[in-house]
């Protein structure tokens, strides 16, 4: 049945990726949100959204309908975004991206000392890597496979050519890979906001989700910087990139406390925005 439910799905977004394709990036993006909008509340995720939102606010009361339909509007224009990363690669769309932090690239360009970027699944999150490799620095990518057999090889396709040419699975053999590019100098980019069954339970909003310790493992281990990211949408079709000053974090402090601050950052920048912030993550279980 699962193998089933994947064979519909990859049928259903062939043709709408080529639709997006058809109608240009910006009707694209609309089309995008008005059919994630309408379908989106048609699925158990619903409820997820709002267990993760009642997580994040306790004590705030906020108009989650209204909520959730940015949310889900918003996952429409990150899937039409796909189609068009090409152009955001070969800068025809560079008037669509605001860069905050170019002298913070620079310096680590110039040093040429790897760092950990750091940042989560914002919109649209798969331009944090591809902007850093844009300025040549070496970087790779930690990515997550899609479920979906019949998508995956389409979407790694897309990411190894127009995001990041070096791409690292996630997983232990994914964790050696990134070790020896390390050492090699090449920088790391990965989202810190997923759930990880081989990560440590650390605090996230007040209770407790499985994170990864990449970055605080490699910050032991090399003593390198961290630079947090955070990508943001603004006026539907255009994006701000900041890179934050580099981090350098006491060396006397573990791999927990580490990665419990390297959490409170990340949820400062949810906070500022959080209909941009990918909610569907069972990120609590």
């Amino acid at each position: 049945m699962k193998l089933i439910n994947y064979l519909l799905q990859f049928l259903f977004f062939l043709p709408l990726f080529m639709i997006f394709r058809l109608i240009g990036y910006k009707n694209s993006s609309n089309l995008g949100a008005k059919i994630t909008s309408f379908l989106g509340p048609m699925f158990r995720k619903k409820t997820l959204i709002l267990k993760n939102l009642n997580r994040a606010f306790p004590n705030e009361e906020i108009d989650n309908e209204k909520k959730i339909k940015k949310i889900w509007e918003n996952y429409g224009r990150i899937l039409s975004d796909y189609i068009y990363l090409k152009e955001f690669r070969n800068g025809t769309k560079n008037n669509y991206i605001n860069v905050e932090g170019r002298e913070i690239l620079n310096s680590i360009k110039n040093k040429k000392s790897p760092v950990v970027f750091v940042s989560g699944h914002f919109n649209n999150f798969e331009l944090m890597a591809m902007e850093i490799e844009k300025n040549d620095i070496k970087v790779a990518a930690i990515y997550r496979p899609l479920n979906n057999l019949f998508l995956n090889p389409m979407m790694e396709n897309i990411r190894k050519k127009y995001v990041c040419k070096r791409q690292i699975k996630k997983g232990i053999s994914g964790t050696r890979e990134i070790l020896k590019l390390f050492k090699n100098g090449v920088s790391i980019a990965l989202m810190i906001d997923q759930r990880v069954s081989e990560g440590k339970k650390i605090k996230f909003f007040n209770h407790e989700a499985y994170t990864t310790t990449i970055p605080a493992q490699l910050i032991k281990k090399f003593g390198c910087d961290v630079i947090p990211v955070h990508i943001e949408r603004n006026r539907r079709y255009h994006f701000n990139i900041k890179f934050f000053e580099p981090i350098s974090f006491d060396k006397n402090k573990n791999i927990m406390q580490v990665t419990l601050e390297l959490n409170k950052i990340l949820e400062k920048m949810i906070l500022k925005n959080p209909d941009q912030w990918i909610w569907t993550h069972n990120r609590w279980k």
